[in-house]
């Protein structure tokens, strides 16, 4: 429901007493109107892309330790490690789980906290 204005005047406008009395000159203060509308519309915000990774990056308790043994035994071999103990942690919290009568959407919610606290403290670093 956009109106477009015109710098011919008021023509399709109802008359007031206003009309013209604050403006420019030019009947109405079309052009100043349609200049705030402009920059109205042209002052959108930057999107910002959803970074992809880790963003405690190298941050967090562990993450120089992390960093250590990565450069030590490889990065291969380090995912290998990394990837067992991730399993087994979650073979863990499936386990509690099942012991304390807990259902899949608590155990999934148990597992993504898991991942949190792990990047928070640097195990993905």
């Amino acid at each position: 429901m956009a109106t477009t204005l015109t710098a011919a005047g008021c023509g399709s406008l109802p008359r007031s007493s206003f009309c013209g009395s604050w403006a420019t000159g030019d009947g109405c203060g079309v052009a100043a109107l349609s200049r705030s509308v402009a920059s109205v519309r042209a002052a959108r915000p930057q999107r910002s892309w959803p970074r992809m990774g880790n963003v405690n990056e190298g941050k967090g308790l562990f993450a120089p330790v992390v960093v250590l043994v990565r450069n030590v035994v490889g990065r291969k071999r380090f995912n290998q490690l990394r990837g067992k103990a991730i399993a087994l942690h979650s073979q863990v919290i499936n386990e509690f789980c099942k012991t304390i009568g807990a259902d899949n959407k608590q155990r999934q919610g148990l597992i993504r906290l898991a991942k949190k606290n792990g990047e928070k403290l640097g195990f993905l670093a």
